[in-house]
């Protein structure tokens, strides 16, 4: 299994709205580091879920399942989305600020790489996160 985090504006698409939805689609993406990362998701992967912009925090965890396609939202043809599945809410949110004050994570691309929306995340990092965030990894 191979562990991910996506990024949403809150106000644009937030973990409330995709609990109610249950199962939705994540379109939207026009980078091509982020769509290949979309690519390179199997069935089952599991992603955090975190609010950007005001919020900085990661407040969910979902799961791949429908893997990569094309947007509908995309005119050009040229980018794809996949289908994700709201597992849990973390019991506490983990924001960026405590993410990069712990040096365990000082590699993460959420860290490094802090615009690109879809994102790698090892299963070392993915351990931690949980458990600052207090869900089982």
């Amino acid at each position: 299994m191979q562990y991910w985090l996506i990024k949403s504006e809150p106000n644009t698409w937030s973990w409330d709205d995709h609990v109610k939805a249950g199962t939705a689609e994540w379109d939207g993406v026009r980078n091509h580091q982020a769509a290949n990362n979309m690519k390179a998701m199997k069935l089952g992967d599991k992603a955090f879920f975190y609010h950007s912009v005001n919020e900085k925090r990661i407040v969910g965890i979902v799961e791949v399942v429908k893997l990569y396609y094309p947007d509908h939202t995309d005119s050009s043809g040229r980018f794809g989305m996949v289908d994700f599945k709201a597992i849990e809410p973390l019991g506490t949110p983990v924001t960026l600020a405590e993410i990069k004050a712990d040096e365990r994570l000082s590699e993460l691309p959420l860290v490094r790489h802090s615009r690109l929306s879809v994102s790698p995340v090892d299963a070392k990092s993915w351990k931690i996160i949980c458990k600052m965030g207090g869900v089982k990894p």
